[in-house]
């Protein structure tokens, strides 16, 4: 049965311009800004001060929305950490993937060391509710380290070359990064990749691996389930 993922209370905008307006935010990698000058194309005059507060309530609501409805995750994770400056502080994003490139979760920590693996360890198991079979690992100690304590069942692999995937998982994010000029602060930080990692791969689908007629009729499949999460479906057209 389906349940509304977004509420569009306090809002005087329609729930299809919002939607919209939070699909080319999260899906393009767009600045508020870019948001803005976009949608006057569709017969739309916005702001980027309107925009924010649809992006912050409704893009963790509807990332959760499509966590909830994605298979469950495959026996593999790839874990990665980068480093990324807020506010001239330099930080690390720890991310994992499965086998088939679907985030597993994001974590923004000030360090690297054996606690901070231990922590992402921790959080990444409760979000997804499963421990992997095998966890593939760049050559840092403090994975292997966290990972006997946390999960010693778990497979460990350590080799720069084995972790690609988790590696070019994160292009996406640092061209985000890019647009926005960097981020402000840590908790708006984590807010936007925790919503941005559960978005925007939605509407990334393996296209060097698919036929042009297969990756339409994904694309659509994709598509409606994001209208149903938002609660756009059948409703008309903004513009």
């Amino acid at each position: 049965m389906f349940v509304d993922a977004v509420s569009y209370r306090g809002f005087r905008f329609p729930p299809t311009v919002i939607s919209h307006c939070v699909w080319l935010y999260y899906r393009f990698g767009l600045s508020l800004r870019d948001v803005e000058e976009l949608m006057p194309g569709r017969g739309i005059e916005v702001t980027c001060a309107t925009v924010r507060p649809w992006t912050r309530r409704s893009g963790p609501a509807c990332a959760a929305a499509l966590r909830r409805r994605r298979p469950r995750p495959g026996g593999k994770g790839h874990l990665d950490e980068v480093f990324v400056k807020i506010n001239k502080a330099q930080k690390y994003l720890w991310r994992a993937v499965d086998q088939d490139g679907n985030v597993l979760d994001v974590l923004l920590q000030n360090r690297r060391d054996e606690p901070a693996a231990r922590r992402f360890f921790g959080k990444m198991m409760k979000k997804t509710r499963t421990v992997p079979r095998v966890i593939v690992t760049g050559k840092l100690r403090s994975c292997g380290a966290a990972h006997r304590t946390v999960m010693p069942s778990a497979e460990h692999r350590s080799h720069k070359g084995l972790n690609n995937r988790a590696e070019n998982s994160r292009q996406p994010t640092r061209q985000h990064e890019h647009a926005m000029k960097g981020f402000r602060s840590v908790g708006a930080a984590q807010r936007f990749l925790a919503a941005f990692s559960g978005i925007s791969p939605h509407f990334r689908p393996h296209r060097h691996l698919m036929a042009a007629h297969d990756y339409r009729t994904e694309m659509i499949i994709r598509s409606t389930l994001w209208d149903q999460i938002t609660g756009t479906t059948g409703l008309p057209a903004t513009a």
